[in-house]
């Protein structure tokens, strides 16, 4: 067993440190200074080797923090009518349920397992039990002082605290030696990647469950939630001799792994058929304009389902939550004063709705799989002028395409600021739809940008660049991080405006200068 788990750690290390440095070599500033033998150079393998490091430790503790402050306690904290204890251990209960189907830590087919079962001939089940044994370590250590931590700042009692990282554990445990069963049932392996229908509607139900009740007021007794996590510890350690004890791990390997790369040959096949559902096949469907005015009509007037129609349907969803909120200042008098004093300070947090409607990434991707995948093979397509051009075409769909839901919202919020009490600054009914319009705009003109100046994708329609990656994950955390700005309506209306303008003027001349050398197909 420990020689398998030396064997099998240093070969997804040695797979990590070569993404370090593919990685680095799509730097554009570190591209011309890496030597050509990348890969050879003692220094630069041993530079990736301590980052490689470093990352094996945070990852123990820094995804369960951030799972905690955006999905456990950062949402636990709205609900205002229901107790703190509670509610934490309420949403935990049913989040953790629902990362024990979809995070076994057994049932993932990866590359590594690949290179070790098949191609090194490693005994599947040693390197299997190695491994989860491992990642569950990793779980367990992980979780104990990060539910500690903020178990304890909502209320919860420290040996409640300390059950947690057990029932986590033990909640993997069950799902892992049920799925083992299930195999020698059935002859079927579960695949986490691949949920059926009625797992994914029991997801979407335990999500009702876990974000639905608080906010009507019902959460589950403490007494409940503890019990049902003391039940799945004691039925994870009933499981532990059946994960152990099992003998086949080789055949489902075998099935996941397979299933994988049936995926990954037919992947071309897939997206050829997912466009053709997505792009309208009427023939009848023209334009009377010229040059790329004709091709982006035709763009946008053949991909109305993933463009127009979702957000018209974002639009639609918005009016309705917005009707709702007005039907409940109806109903409960008093909700008005409630919301009318937290409304104003809410402006924040749009900014990071408006990150989750916006349709920057899909419109860039269609644009590529749909059009660009072509048109730049075309030398004609990449001159200066041409690139430019188009850029300025395509800003001001998808800024009409964005605006549309951000209208209503802008819109709806000032209504219901209106509609709880109105307020003693007149300017407040212009900033919160002004506001809400920058954000749509600076998203559009983002996602656009990164998308001329890092271009990710392949002539396969792969995507492969580590900078347009890390550019989304710096826009999620910038996004999350301006939920936490506490300043008056007017200043940040102003700072949002400015910032939108200035943000706008430089992406421009960054495409301007740079997009007629960035935007190409990627090897």
């Amino acid at each position: 067993m420990i020689n398998a788990f030396r064997i099998s750690f240093s070969l997804k290390n040695t797979y990590r440190v070569n993404a370090i440095l593919h990685a680095l070599k799509q730097i554009p500033l570190l591209k011309k200074l890496l030597p050509q033998t990348l890969y050879r150079a003692r220094g630069l393998k041993i530079f990736a080797n301590v980052l490689a490091g470093i990352w094996e430790i945070l990852s123990i503790f820094l995804g369960k923090i951030i799972y905690f402050i955006t999905m456990v306690t950062g949402i636990a904290a709205l609900y205002t009518g229901v107790p703190a204890d509670g509610t934490f251990l309420h949403i935990l209960l049913f989040l953790t349920v629902i990362g024990g189907f979809m995070n076994t830590n057994m049932f993932n087919p990866t590359q590594d397992k690949y290179y070790a079962i098949f191609l090194m001939r490693m005994d599947a089940r040693a390197y299997a039990l190695v491994n989860y044994g491992y990642a569950i370590a990793k779980v367990l250590v992980g979780f104990i002082p990060v539910a500690i931590f903020f178990g304890a700042s909502c209320g919860v009692p420290l040996w409640i605290c300390l059950l947690i990282p057990g029932f986590v554990v033990g909640l993997k445990l069950t799902v892992t030696a049920w799925s083992l069963w299930d195999y020698d049932r059935r002859g079927l392996a579960y695949n986490e990647n691949k949920l059926g229908k009625w797992l994914w509607l029991s997801v979407g139900l335990l999500l009702a469950a876990a974000y639905g009740l608080p906010a009507v007021g019902i959460v589950l007794p403490v007494p409940v939630c503890v019990g049902c996590m003391t039940l799945f510890v004691i039925t994870g350690i009933c499981g532990i001799p059946k994960i152990y004890r099992f003998s086949h791990y080789r055949e489902i390997y075998q099935q996941l792994l397979g299933q994988m790369f049936t995926q990954m040959d037919n992947a071309g096949q897939i997206l050829q058929k997912q466009s053709q559902r997505i792009i309208s096949v009427d023939t009848s469907i023209t334009s009377h304009k010229q040059g790329f005015e004709y091709l982006n009509e035709l763009f946008i007037k053949r991909h109305q389902k993933i463009l127009w129609k979702a957000a018209i349907r974002v639009t639609a969803i918005s009016l309705f939550l917005i009707a709702g909120v007005l039907l409940a200042f109806y109903l409960r008098p008093d909700f008005r004063a409630e919301t009318n004093a937290e409304l104003p300070g809410l402006l924040p947090y749009f900014v990071f709705i408006l990150y989750g409607i916006n349709r920057g990434t899909g419109f860039t991707r269609a644009l590529f799989m749909n059009c660009d995948h072509s048109l730049l093979t075309y030398s004609v397509f990449k001159q200066p002028n041409m690139v430019v051009k188009l850029f300025a075409i395509r800003l001001r769909e998808i800024i009409k395409i964005n605006l549309l839901p951000a209208l209503v919202i802008g819109g709806g919020l000032a209504g219901l600021l209106y509609a709880s009490g109105g307020t003693d600054q007149p300017l407040d009914y212009v900033v919160l739809p002004a506001s809400v319009c920058c954000m749509s705009i600076f998203f559009s003109v983002h996602y656009l940008t990164i998308y001329y100046l890092l271009q990710p994708y392949t002539a396969g329609t792969e995507m492969k660049s580590a900078v347009y990656q890390i550019v989304l994950s710096l826009t999620y955390v910038a996004c999350y991080g301006v939920m936490q700005v506490k300043i008056p309506p007017l200043a940040f209306g102003a700072l949002c405006g400015g910032f939108c303008v200035l943000y706008c003027a430089a992406a421009c001349l960054l495409v301007y200068r740079l997009a007629p050398k960035t935007f190409r197909l990627r090897t």
